[in-house]
């Protein structure tokens, strides 16, 4: 539901269940159906849950698993761009319960939190967090996986969740947070374009400078120094002989 495409402001519905196989493999099935614009759906577990390139994604109680539907309009910016006010609404979400954690006393003010492209949030250089986007016609879901209470333990990054910086929320909760920072995002994203978007992400980020090595779809690995984003979300690296390169797809880590 929208209000006629005066702001581009969408309001939220939020539908829970108790257990799902993937909630962006039924919002994909619901857009097909004919859902409406601003749907989010949250499952309590997953049994299916995925993340980029197929992987699986650990989904026991007490974390967030959910995904939200983007019914594209004709003037809206690039689909992929989304992946960016996806982040930035995570991010600002995230921020809102670590300066509460801070003002209580229980989480570490100097803990950083940052984005990491394409579609990671670290907390304290820790995986916090991973997003999804699928698209079917003219519907994007964005899917969110958020490490709440507890994480997996993988064996090629860091891994951590808000309970252990002392943020203690329930799912639902932080829930609500992120749909109203998702709508205004996607209000602004559909009303100025993608260079607000882009300068809260860069804002956010690692800082320029900052080494990096892209994993490449092939295999291969390119390392450089952050440098920004481009004009449509794609990553900019500056290599050691000074060229620019431009990265569309990749698997980013820290140096």
């Amino acid at each position: 539901m929208d209000d006629g495409g005066r702001t581009g402001v969408v309001l939220s519905i939020i539908r829970t269940v108790a257990e799902t196989g993937s909630t962006n493999a039924d919002l994909l099935e619901l857009a097909r159906g004919g859902a409406e614009d601003g749907l989010w759906l949250r499952a309590i577990r997953q049994t299916a849950g995925r993340g980029r390139l197929g992987r699986e994604w650990s989904s026991p109680e007490g974390n967030l698993y959910t995904s939200t539907l983007v019914r594209l309009r004709p003037n809206d910016p690039p689909a992929a761009s989304l992946a960016l006010v996806a982040a930035v609404a995570l991010q600002e979400t995230v921020s809102t319960f670590l300066v509460a954690g801070i003002c209580q006393g229980t989480t570490d003010a100097s803990e950083t939190l940052v984005l990491k492209w394409p579609n990671d949030l670290l907390l304290a250089d820790a995986k916090l967090s991973g997003i999804l986007l699928e698209r079917a016609d003219n519907a994007v879901i964005v899917g969110y996986g958020v490490n709440i209470a507890h994480h997996p333990d993988l064996p090629d990054r860091a891994t951590t969740d808000l309970a252990a910086h002392g943020v203690v929320v329930e799912p639902a909760m932080f829930l609500d947070i992120l749909a109203d920072s998702f709508a205004r995002w996607i209000g602004r994203w559909r009303t100025e374009g993608i260079a607000p978007v882009r300068e809260r992400w860069v804002d956010c980020a690692h800082p320029a400078g900052t080494a990096l090595t892209a994993r490449l779809p092939d295999g291969s690995g390119i390392d450089g120094l952050f440098v920004g984003l481009d004009t449509d979300g794609a990553l900019i690296l500056r290599l050691a002989s000074g060229e620019r390169r431009v990265i569309h797809a990749a698997d980013v880590f820290l140096l």
